[in-house]
């Protein structure tokens, strides 16, 4: 099997002419409610949003191949190698958390959040299909692919005279779902440069288009992406991802 970590740096995530003051963008991981049909396309409703205090400083993505070779007993060379398919894209990024100038519990109810992840939520289990919240990575200009949270390893480092957590560093690992994701590519797996729309009244798929592409037509690419299937029904407050030019030309609307 081969592996290939690839990190970000933290100054990728933002952009702006020559001498400009980029402007700041918090990261955040924004939390969908797994679809109702036991589905692995297209999320459910938002269901949270857990906002990062300072910003990463890097993102390690790591992408695997698997192959296998087959021998054969008392051969002299090693036989072919069979590319036997390709392995769930994976994000791992640190979370820091500090309330040393509260002197409170946002640390330890922020590092419960995150565990909240790595269990079913409740909405699956009285629908007898147990399962956490799906996953996506947000910075500015950054989607990352939809995922599930693999792993939180949370350490605290700093305590009040009372014993009360105060600060906290978290490794989070993010794996990619399996299937067609929305907005994604399925064969790259990678961080794609998307934004996200909040949706006000007035708004059409086709205005949409033409604002971000110069192209009512590429209305179909922002449906397709989000699994919208009525497109003259668009609710004020709903987020919208809007692909890449790149990603539009891959789902083929010219």
């Amino acid at each position: 099997m081969s592996s290939s970590p690839i990190a970000f740096s933290a100054g990728a995530a933002h952009g702006g002419p020559a001498g400009a003051r980029p402007k700041l963008e918090h990261a955040y991981l924004e939390l969908r409610h797994p679809p109702a049909d036991g589905g692995t396309t297209t999320p459910g409703p938002r269901l949270d949003k857990i906002d990062f205090q300072f910003n990463p400083k890097e993102l390690a993505l790591t992408k695997s191949a698997k192959w296998e070779r087959k021998t054969s007993k008392g051969a002299r060379k090693a036989g072919p190698v069979e590319f036997t398919g390709a392995e769930p894209s994976k994000l791992t990024l640190e979370m820091f958390f500090d309330a040393t100038a509260h002197q409170d519990d946002r640390v330890v109810k922020a590092v419960e959040q995150l565990f909240a992840c790595c269990v079913p939520t409740a909405q699956s289990h009285g629908k007898q299909r147990p399962v956490p919240p799906w996953v996506i990575f947000h910075w500015g200009g950054l989607t990352g692919f939809l995922s599930y949270i693999s792993q939180v390893q949370a350490k605290y480092t700093l305590f009040t005279a009372g014993g009360l957590p105060i600060r906290a560093v978290c490794q989070v690992t993010l794996e990619e779902i399996s299937g067609e994701l929305p907005g994604q590519n399925p064969s790259s797996g990678a961080l794609a440069a998307r934004r996200v729309h909040r949706v006000v009244a007035g708004d059409t798929l086709a205005l949409l288009a033409w604002r971000e592409y110069g192209d009512p037509a590429a209305w179909r690419g922002i449906a397709e992406a989000n699994g919208i299937d009525d497109p003259m029904r668009l609710r004020p407050g709903t987020e919208l991802l809007l692909p890449g030019p790149d990603e539009l030309a891959h789902r083929g609307r010219h």
